[in-house]
Parts: structure tokens; C-alpha cells; sequence
């Protein structure tokens, strides 16, 4: 069994005269390829908000997810110390906008898809070969987006799974995954490295990085 969670960092806004949007742009999946290990990650997190974020004594509101964000590095590495030694992988694409070419900036869509299926292609499913995989997605998109996503992902899949596996896509909002959260955690730490030269949360998980490439 395959446990993907995807999630991004950054924009795709494009427009660095009148705007100021972010120079990359980061894809990363948070995979997991045993059910143990999924629910020691799950537990993990669900440990790291009660304890650290919503202490009965010093909370004055109810958090409900981690956010890479709103998230101090010591909470960081205090849910990072549960997982280490749990089995997963982190793999990354992040994507320099400004060589992007002009006719694709204004297909937002095309290269999120694109750099999502470039991501995809460095998971190992030939290891687990016949197992079900099950791709969870930060709920980003509108209806249209998401059919459009689904659509390509299973095109592009299909010449490297076995008939016999099954492909399932989930579209959640972080609060209802813990599994999102901790991508999103790592997706902000690869991508705070490309876009300020801020290594500090990067350091801490490099370890477990199994692909990073910058695209363009």
C-alpha cells in the first residue's frame, strides 16, 4: 500500500513587474509505503497538536492542524523526533517561475499537473508492485481543476502500475489529514531553502529526502 500526500509551497503567480509573487514554486509528496508507518505518522501529529499546541492550560484557541508557516521550529523537531525513525520518503520538485516559458504562465493549472506528474515519476511503485496506492491532495482547486488533475495523474500512471492496482485520488483540506500536514511541513522547509537560502527546518529532515531537484 502506497500513501501519498502532496502539497505545495509558493504561487504560480507569474506577474514580477506589478506584483510580488514568490520566485519558485515547490511540489512535494510525503511518501509511505506501510500501513504501520502511516498510522505512527497520523498518531505523531495528533500527539505534537494536543501536547504542544492545545495545552489545557496556556491555549486560547483550539488549533486544529500544523502549518509549515505558522509553525515554530521547536515544534517542528518535536514532531520530527516521533517520525525519524519511521519508514518514508520526501520527494521534491521545485519549479524556478522566472525561466518558465511566457505561454505556460498563463496555463496555472498545466503546470501545476506538470510538476505534480514530474514529482510522481520518482516514487518506486515497482516496490510494492500490485498494492493499492492512495494520493492525497491538499483541497486546492475547483471541480473543474480537480477532474482535470485526476484525469492526467491516471494517464500518466497507467504505464507504471499493474492493471491489478488500484488507483485512488483524495482532494482533503489540511485540518482533515494529518498526513497533508506533515507534507506541508517538509514542502515548506524544501522550499524556504530555493527561495531564501533558509536552510534551518531543511537541515533537520534532509535525511529522509529521497529526490530534490530544481526544475528550469
Amino acid at each position: 500500500m502506497w500513501y501519498l500526500y502532496l502539497d505545495e509551497s509558493g504561487d504560480l503567480g507569474f506577474d514580477f513587474v506589478n506584483k510580488k509573487p514568490s520566485k519558485f514554486f515547490t511540489i512535494t509528496i510525503l511518501a509511505i509505503s506501510d500501513r504501520d508507518a502511516n498510522l505512527k505518522i497520523m498518531k505523531a501529529v495528533k500527539k505534537t497538536i494536543s501536547r504542544k499546541l492545545n495545552r489545557p492550560k496556556h491555549r486560547k484557541r483550539i488549533v486544529r492542524e500544523l502549518k509549515g508557516t505558522g509553525t515554530t521550529i521547536e515544534i517542528k523537531k518535536y514532531l520530527f523526533n516521533q517520525i525519524k525513525d519511521v519508514k518514508f520518503g520526501i520527494y521534491s520538485i521545485t519549479l524556478n517561475k522566472k525561466r518558465v516559458f511566457e505561454r505556460l504562465t498563463k496555463d496555472k493549472s498545466r503546470v501545476y499537473n506538470y510538476v505534480s506528474r514530474k514529482v510522481l515519476d520518482q516514487i518506486p511503485f515497482e516496490q510494492n508492485n500490485g498494492d493499492r496506492v492512495e494520493l492525497i491532495i491538499d483541497k486546492s482547486m475547483g471541480k473543474p481543476e480537480i477532474e482535470e488533475f485526476n484525469s492526467y495523474v491516471r494517464r500518466q500512471l497507467e504505464g507504471r502500475l499493474s492493471i491489478k492496482t488500484p488507483l485512488d485520488i483524495y482532494h482533503r483540506l489540511s485540518h482533515e489529514s494529518q498526513g497533508i500536514q506533515v507534507a506541508d511541513l517538509f514542502c515548506w522547509g524544501i522550499f524556504e531553502k530555493y527561495e531564501r537560502k533558509n536552510f534551518e527546518w531543511e537541515d533537520v529532515f534532509k535525511g529522509k529526502v529521497l529526490f530534490d531537484e530544481q526544475f528550469l
